[in-house]
């Protein structure tokens, strides 16, 4: 999946198509959207964590070029929204509504 990284207008009427309302379309979005952000944090996270220092020391500043390069390449990657959203356009995206029942119950 080739997702551009530049901001491109988008037709109402191909998101809408998704789930047949414009509002519904955007709420499961943005919902995808936050699963992609918290795993592309979780694994940044990660991935940070093998630079980290125990030692406090507020005179002392290190310069990691290898922990520059990782940020960088996280700065670089697409949003979550535009991963998302291009994933909703291409059907990548499984979703259901809930019912008034399983709300009901979840709400007890």
């Amino acid at each position: 999946m080739a997702v551009q990284s530049s901001i491109i207008t988008r037709d109402i009427e191909n998101i809408a198509q998704g789930s047949g309302n414009i509002y519904e379309s955007v709420v499961i979005i943005s919902s995808r959207a936050k699963q992609i952000a918290v795993n592309i944090k979780e694994e940044l996270n990660s991935k940070l964590a093998e630079f980290a220092t125990t030692v406090d020391n507020l005179e002392e500043v290190f310069e990691n070029r290898e922990q520059i390069e990782i940020s960088r390449f996280y700065e670089r990657m697409p949003k979550p929204t535009t991963t998302a959203t291009e994933e909703f356009l291409e059907g990548k995206i499984v979703h259901r509504m809930r019912s008034s029942e399983e709300t009901v119950k979840e709400q007890e």
